[in-house]
């Protein structure tokens, strides 16, 4: 028994040297390896400080990623974005930085896939959100995959943007879609309009789907054409009175009875397809029925009698 104890005793420790040599080897194997400019390489953070981050390669030095070679973005805070522990693959750029150690690039080792990235971006049209981090002509700057995307003035809003209201943008979020990737020239083109057109849009319809058919309101013509003139009800809505729902008379033209900026009364006839159908025309009928519908109380008869008494007495008989 004693025996076969010992003898499970040595296997043991047979496999525990043996593991120790292969761990062994493979160390000295990995430090004995070679590494040439331009291998992608991974490593685990050692440490990281303002301007750059130190990866243990498995080698006999260490790797050092500056914060520059790290990330595209300017912004970037390396000690917020990069923990000890974290694993990273990265482009060797030099052998020997100046003190024996390996010279890495991320951004290089990431450029491909980022670029794979924002084309699979484009054609989802995936909402994303980004950080203005720069100004410039006639536009901003967003990092989007640690790629330097441009934003145009015209495609930050719903309304234009002046170029002197541009700083008032640097630093905000924004929810962007990308519409233009040109890996060959670096262009990288973002937008915000489309999104904010369409949550309009299904604001819009929330709030023309609350309005009940017969409503009476009031509202300021905002542009007339040959069918008819636009009015705008308040609160993002306008409605369409169509030149036949104008007045009773027939008009060659809306403009022959509506300016632009005339305050009209109108009624909702109709809501259909996200649109309004106006009336003046029904409103005026409206008042024309009540005006035919009134009433003559005729005077009791004795009344009339005194009535019809006074007016032959009025007259003259020659």
């Amino acid at each position: 028994m004693a025996e076969e104890r010992r003898e499970v005793e040595e296997s043991m420790e047979t496999a525990a040297q043996e593991m120790s040599m292969a761990d062994f080897e493979e160390e000295l194997n990995a430090s004995l390896k070679q590494i040439h400019e331009g291998d992608v390489i991974t490593g685990t953070v050692i440490d990281v400080t303002e301007d750059e981050v130190i990866l243990d390669l498995k080698y006999y030095t260490e790797g050092v990623i500056r914060k520059e070679d790290f990330s595209a973005d300017p912004t970037l805070n390396l000690k917020e974005a990069v923990q000890v522990g974290d694993e990273i693959s990265a482009t060797v750029v030099r052998r020997d930085g100046g003190q024996g150690q390996i010279m890495l690039s991320k951004k290089d080792a990431a450029n491909q896939v980022a670029w794979d990235r924002l084309r699979s971006l484009k054609d989802s049209q995936e909402n994303i959100r980004v950080k203005v981090a720069g100004v410039v002509k006639s536009g901003v700057i967003a990092y989007v995959e640690d790629i330097r995307g441009f934003i145009p003035a015209s495609k930050l809003a719903l309304d234009y943007v002046d170029e002197d209201d541009l700083n008032d943008w640097l630093g905000k979020e924004l929810e962007v879609r990308v519409i233009t990737v040109d890996e060959e020239d670096g262009k990288l083109v973002l937008s915000a309009k489309e999104i904010l057109r369409e949550k309009e849009a299904e604001e819009k319809k929330a709030r023309i789907s609350n309005v009940q058919v017969g409503l009476v309101t009031e509202g300021k013509v905002e542009s007339i054409q040959p069918y008819g003139a636009f009015i705008d009800l308040g609160n993002g809505l306008t409605g369409l009175v169509h030149i036949s729902q104008i007045c009773e008379k027939r008009i060659k033209t809306p403009a022959a009875v509506l300016h632009v900026g005339d305050e009209v009364k109108v009624k909702v006839v109709a809501v259909k397809d996200g649109k309004l159908s106006l009336s003046m025309k029904a409103l005026q009928d409206v008042a024309a029925e009540e005006i035919q519908e009134e009433t003559v109380e005729l005077p009791e008869s004795e009344e009339l009698t005194t009535n019809l008494g006074s007016l032959f007495a009025n007259i003259k008989l020659s």
